[in-house]
This record gives C-alpha cells, structure tokens and sequence, in this order.
C-alpha cells in the first residue's frame, strides 16, 4: 500500500470524526461556556483543513489495499482519532496532563468508562456530551460510520469493517457491506432514541438523558453524575437502563432479525441461549446471596448503601439484574457500591468481568461466543476418550461448525488472559496490591471501566502513574479491537508482507 493512500483514507476517517465536534462546540455556544468555544473549534478546524489539503493532494490515487493493509489502517485511525479527542481535555485543565487526557479520550471512544476526573459534576457541559459521544461513536465503530458516509474508501471499506468488528460472527444481514452498516446503525440511532425517551419518562431532565442514551446503548459508562446511576435514587431509571445494557451487550443482528419476525433464529442461535442462561444464573445466584446476607433485603446496618429504594425482593433482584448488566455487557454504571456486597455476589461479578457481551454487539470482553465454542470442544474430547474413532464437530446454531472456530478461539482465549496478566503485573510496578491490579487489567482490556476494590464505583486513574496510564491506553484500544488488529504488528510475518 503507498504511503499517499495510507494519508488519504486516514484523513477522510479524522475528517468524519472532526467534524462531531461541532456539536459539543454548539453547545458550548448555547450554554455560554465560552471558555470551551478554543477547546473544540482549533481541533475541528486544524483537521478539517489538513485533511482537506491531503485529499486533494492525493486525489490521483485510487484507494486499494488489503485485509493486511487494513488492520494497519483501522489501528492508526483509532490512535490518532483518541489523539484528536483528548485535545479538549488538555486545553480544559484535565487531571493527569496529557496522559491523562489521551487516557480520558481512548476510554471513551473504547467505551471503557474508566476516569481521570475525580467529580465529573463540575465539567462543563460541553465537555459531558462530548465525553458521551465518544462512546456513542466508538460504540457500533468509528470506522463502520466513515464507511457508510464516505464513498470516498469505496471497495477497500469490507477490509476496514473486518479489522474493527467486535465478535468472531461477523455475518452479513444484507449482501452488501454498506447496507448491512447502514442499516445497523439506524438500528443503534433507534435504541438509542428509544431509551432517551424511556430516561426522560423518569425524570431525567433533556440533557442527561441524551448523555446517559449514549454511554447505555454504546456500553460505555460515562456519567454526569459522580455517584452514576445511583444519583438519581430511581428504581425505574435502574431498571430502564439494565435492560437497555443488556440490549446493547447482544448480536444487533439477531436483534434485526427478531424485530423482522424470525424468532426461530433467536431459538437456534447458541451463543444467544449461552447468554441468557448466564445471565439467569448470575442474577439468581446475587440475588439469593443479597436476600441472604439480610432477608429483609441485604441492607447492611447502618443505611441502604447497599439496595437503594427499600428493602425486599424487588430492589435484591432489581441489584442483581443491574449490575449483572453493567458488568456483563462491559457499560461499566453503578446503582450502588457493590463492595459492600456479600462475597458470593461480589464473587460473581468478578468473574463475569472474563465474559464479556455477545458477538456483533457493542461490548467488549472475551464474548460469549468463543465459550460456546470452547465448551462444545470440551465435550467432543470427553466423547473421543469413550469413541476413539468418533468423528465429532462444533455444533453452532444446530449446524456443524469449522474447525477452524475452535482454533481461533482458543489462540483468542489464551492470548486474552496472557495480556490482563502483563496489565496487572504493569499496575502492580506502581505498588498495587494483586487484587486491585488483576481488577484494574480486566477493566481495561475486557472495556468494562468499573472493578472493585479501589477501582470500583467512583474511583479515579489519577492515582495511577503517567506510565501506567499509557499503558492501559494501548490495552484498552487492543480490547476494543478484540487483540488481533492491534497485536499483529508484533508479527515478522506482518511485515515481511
């Protein structure tokens, strides 16, 4: 690939990106935050005009390249993309410095959720909706939009799309790429209206309630409010959002073919039958162990820190369902400081921090489906022991699955955890104990943005190191392209190609 189709395919996805900016600089304008007016409109416009020279500049050159070509493609536009958002951090006095700042902007467009600002409440407003939008604009892919609007990367744009997925099932709906993107997204703009709406029902004011669509749909976990969605003391406001996470943590596919009146695909499909027992379990089981703890409602004495809106089987249940969501679909809210929970259910949220949403959604983590995998070719080696010469496969939505599907997700699987163990030993150099480091590694990798110990609910990365930031800034962007787009530069093989 040129180096000079390299630049024009880069600048045509800043462009797209820039271009957002707009809004947060309108608003700043609208709410007379005029000291916000530099922060947005240098960005804007620096990018805007550089872009635009270089496109003219290489209007010569037909864009081509390869799969290869656009793993490198996609890894430098996310890169310089988080760059670009972390400016109006920087030029608004953002804790930590420019560490922090790139760190405050790449949580946000990975949807990690993670935080350098220690009260959020006295952020201008402007600069609260641009944080929001950068989880709504990362969460279905940055690169999936400029693909949908620009013409401009025409054929080359599958080989983006197949760089920045999430999910191992990367499957068409329509027969064309850009049909499938378009249609998607306007499947991701209607939830997200949906649960605006839902948000200001129950008494979010017009604002917050955009902010809060945002981080929900894009499992984000970006919030207004310092205390998240705990602030607003709303069980309605809980239980609207639980659902709408665990919405956004599942195959937006499967969700358009459900909304078409296939429903036979929801009851055939594996990994959606795998998720939804995880989440009865994980829900029993918190559940049960907060009813447990207290039966009158697992308050501990001294308050309703634990359950907010009373005691009983309700606000248990409502607990589990919320913050098996939060957890599981990688958004990363809180309805309340989970580390007063009893250690079954905090245990349970720990280890659903390895799971992860499901494929084609827009959650982070391991994702559902690689389990599925992984455990149906657990049991075919149970059955080879009984059947030597048994021929077994994976079997996927009630057909036979490649071989190749349980290649992928072991190498997948391995190298996940391989990565959280060199972030958590990179935490533990600045004097973390095990616990908080192992927390604050799967946080960042899996997207999730909210563990526990002293990286729970309402906690802050500026008291982690400059380094430790930037190193959790890479681990957040290799999370979020599930590890193979940002890691296959450490390959000989990627560049003797």
């Amino acid at each position: 690939m040129k180096y000079q189709v390299l630049l024009k395919v880069l600048a045509a996805l800043l462009a797209c990106t820039a271009l957002t900016m707009s809004i947060p600089l309108v608003a700043a304008l609208v709410f007379g935050e005029n000291e916000m007016l530099a922060p947005f409109l240098l960005p804007l416009a620096t990018v805007l005009v550089s872009s635009s020279i270089i496109i003219l500049m290489t209007k010569k050159y037909k864009i081509s390249f390869t799969a290869a070509d656009g793993f490198l493609i996609v890894f430098l536009a996310w890169v310089c993309i988080c760059l670009m958002g972390s400016v109006p951090y920087v030029m608004s006095g953002c804790p930590g410095g420019f560490s922090g700042a790139f760190f405050e902007s790449v949580s946000g467009f990975t949807t990690t959720g993670a935080t350098v600002f220690v009260d959020v409440e006295a952020l201008p407003r402007s600069l609260l909706l641009w944080r929001a939008m950068t989880h709504w604009l990362g969460g279905m892919g940055i690169v999936v939009i400029s693909v949908v609007l620009l013409p401009l990367l025409g054929a080359g744009g599958f080989q983006l799309i197949r760089a920045e997925a999430s999910g191992s099932e990367k499957d068409r709906i329509t027969p064309k790429i850009t049909t499938t993107a378009k249609l998607l997204w306007l499947l991701y703009v209607a939830l997200t209206v949906f649960n605006l709406l839902l948000l200001r029902l129950g008494g979010m004011n017009w604002f917050e309630s955009v902010l809060h669509a945002f981080s929900t749909m894009a499992s984000g976990g970006f919030s207004s409010r310092n205390q998240s969605i705990a602030a607003y003391h709303s069980p309605y406001i809980e239980w609207v959002t639980g659902i709408f996470m665990l919405l956004a943590s599942f195959n937006f596919s499967l969700i358009y073919r459900l909304l078409r009146g296939k429903i036979g695909d929801l009851l055939h499909n594996s990994e959606a039958r795998a998720y939804g027992l995880i989440i009865l379990v994980s829900v029993s089981l918190i559940t049960f162990s907060l009813l447990s703890r207290n039966p009158s409602g697992g308050i501990p004495a001294g308050g309703n820190a634990l359950l907010l809106g009373g005691s009983g089987f309700e606000p248990a249940l409502r607990q589990a369902v919320f913050h098996t969501a939060s957890i599981l679909s990688t958004t990363g809210f809180s309805a309340g400081d989970f580390n007063l929970w009893p250690p079954l259910a905090r245990a349970c949220l720990f280890f659903l921090m390895f799971t992860g949403g499901c494929s084609g959604s827009t959650a982070g983590g391991i994702k559902v489906i690689r389990y599925v995998v992984l455990c149906r070719q657990a049991g075919n080696e149970m059955k080879k022991l009984l059947y030597p010469r048994g021929v077994f496969s994976v079997q996927l939505n009630k057909k036979a699955g490649r071989k190749d599907l349980v290649y992928g997700a072991a190498a997948f699987v391995f190298l996940y955890f391989v990565m959280v163990f060199a972030a958590a030993l990179l935490v533990s150099s600045a004097g973390f104990d095990v616990f908080s480091s192992l927390n604050a590694a799967l946080l960042s990798l899996g997207n999730i943005g909210l563990g526990q110990g002293i990286f729970g609910p309402g906690s802050a990365f500026t008291m982690v190191p400059g380094y430790v930031r930037w190193g959790l800034s890479f681990i957040m962007i290799a999370g979020r392209l599930e590890l193979w787009t940002a890691l296959v530069f450490f390959s000989r093989e990627y560049w003797r190609q």
